[in-house]
């Protein structure tokens, strides 16, 4: 008679084992992601000694070209130095300066060229200006000392 018909699945039972499949798929636990490391703590860059603070004012090329000014004036007989105005720190705005000045050493007396302000943090370095009482970025003193050397030119 007839030939057996085809069987074929109805479309709701195809859909549900789609799901259970896919359901499945999902319960497969996930792979957690290694935690990331907590953010490095910003730290402060390392507090210098008057040392160093010194041996940074004196590796300055305007001082190293006074010192080589001082020396060949003089014939030897002088010298550029850096001393310490002050041993108490200087704060400013919450931040601690040492006191310093270039100075030309002679041997009957000594003479301050300029004096500075060397950050114990960090590596600012700020410039008195003994005319207005005021201080000065190492940035503006050098456009200023470079203006007096285009005048003195003329």
């Amino acid at each position: 008679m007839f030939p057996p018909a085809p069987v074929r699945p109805s479309l709701s039972l195809l859909a549900a084992a789609v799901l259970v499949a896919l359901a499945a798929a999902g319960c497969k636990r996930a792979e957690r992601e290694a935690p990331k490391p907590a953010p490095a703590a910003v730290q402060e860059a390392p507090a210098q000694t008057r040392e160093q603070a010194m041996a940074a004012l004196l590796a300055l090329p305007e001082l190293k070209a006074w010192s080589g000014q001082i020396e060949k004036r003089s014939k030897g007989k002088a010298h550029g130095a850096v001393i310490e105005d002050d041993p108490t720190l200087r704060e400013i705005n919450g931040k601690q300066y040492y006191q310093l000045s270039f100075v030309e050493n002679r041997a009957d007396d000594v003479r301050r060229r300029e004096s500075f302000l060397v950050a114990q943090q960090g590596d600012e370095i700020l410039v008195e200006d003994a005319e207005t009482d005021s201080l000065q970025s190492l940035q503006d003193w050098r456009r200023n000392i470079a203006r007096v050397r285009l005048k003195s030119a003329d």
